[in-house]
């Protein structure tokens, strides 16, 4: 009995989903690259530190790549993200720098505030466009790059340092873990440590992947990304997850411009420039595919983290020119655009199949004629 209860069991379990497989591989890849950077670098990749680095120094790439996923999953895309950090990043140190608040922690949170508020009308903005004038997100997300930028430079053309006492000392503020640093040469210990927007990036992770795993508005973005007409039988409101996928987009580039600012405390009109394509890359890195209906903010953040450690290998390799890292991502980016094809092809051939299987079914259950009766 029990081993017919275990047949059963492996029988019941799933296979991969597209989604589980374009993960598992692009953290694979991490995991293989990463290791291999530290036993032939050696040197920082073999400390706790480097992992903390390479989040501290991406976190905001990794929230926006974020966006571009919820984005990405449900068929459109969003390439104004990087304009909102910068116009997010100036808004917020002018602000910082003439606010008189007293209260440096209410100086904070009202800056936290106009950064999400500058987000969330964008989102809301490209949101109402894309989804209910249905124009096409390419042009809507364009025009929005555009006017971020423009109003970034109108605000000041010249480069804005954040002199806020308060702010620059949550800048400095750090967790620190003494068990995951390591001794220097002159004996002293030197912890570990993480920046706030590491860890608010880890948690916009964390959330963004309970949205699209546990919540209606998830299975829906997944649904509509899939086959928006299929979607529309299923009775979901195409218009509104289309909507709230960009409004969600736009509040975590808003988000993003805070914590940017934050490891970075300055501002100027070339900041977060061509963003948007590294968190494209990053998404698509993860296993999002361009079509939509297939992505996972895990495989996102891994995706970014194989961005960043390429930068860090090439930075501490010989081949240490920008156009090897750009190569590098490049050579990456091709690959799993390549593999991703062959998941499309495989899941067409599958659905073929399935077809195929179901015509001579469906020929042998037709009913026939009706005249039975005799005279």
């Amino acid at each position: 009995m029990s081993g017919n209860n275990g047949n059963n069991r492996l029988r019941a379990r799933e296979p991969l989903t597209d989604t589980q497989l374009l993960m598992y591989i692009s953290i694979g890849i991490f995991v293989v690259m990463y290791a291999a950077a530290a036993l032939t670098l050696k040197g920082g990749f073999l400390k706790p530190q480097m992992i903390f680095d390479l989040l501290n120094d991406n976190a905001a790439l990794i929230i926006i790549s974020c966006a571009l996923t919820i984005v990405m999953i449900g068929g459109g895309i969003n390439i104004s993200v990087g304009g909102v950090i910068g116009l997010t990043v100036m808004s917020c140190a002018l602000f910082l720098n003439n606010n008189h608040i007293e209260s440096s922690a209410l100086s904070i949170l009202v800056t936290l505030l106009l950064a999400l508020g500058i987000g969330l009308g964008f989102g809301v903005l490209q949101g109402f466009l894309v989804a209910h004038l249905e124009i096409q997100p390419f042009i809507v997300t364009l025009a929005g790059m555009f006017l971020a930028r423009g109003l970034t430079t109108i605000l000041s053309v010249n480069p804005v340092k954040v002199a806020h006492k308060g702010f620059l000392e949550l800048v400095k503020t750090k967790l620190k873990i003494s068990w995951l640093g390591y001794t220097a040469q002159n004996g002293n210990l030197i912890p570990a440590k993480i920046e706030i927007g590491a860890l608010v990036a880890v948690a916009v992770v964390i959330l963004m992947f309970l949205l699209l795993r546990y919540t209606r508005l998830g299975r829906s973005i997944y649904a509509v990304g899939g086959n928006r007409q299929s979607a529309l039988m299923l009775g979901i409101n195409v218009k509104r997850t289309v909507f709230w996928s960009y409004v969600i987009s736009g509040l975590l580039s808003g988000l993003a411009g805070f914590v940017f600012l934050m490891h970075k405390p300055a501002g100027n009109a070339s900041v977060a420039m061509r963003s948007e394509m590294d968190a494209i890359a990053a998404s698509i890195i993860g296993g999002t595919l361009l079509t939509g209906g297939v992505g996972n903010v895990i495989g996102t953040f891994f995706g970014a983290m194989i961005l960043a450690t390429i930068q860090k290998i090439i930075a501490l390799s010989p081949l240490n020119a920008s156009w090897w890292q750009e190569m590098a991502s490049g050579a990456m980016l091709s690959f799993f655009i390549l593999l991703q094809s062959l998941v499309l092809m495989r899941k067409n051939r599958s659905k073929r199949k399935t077809k195929e299987k179901a015509a001579p079914k469906a020929a042998e259950e037709k009913p026939s004629g009706a005249g039975g009766g005799t005279a």
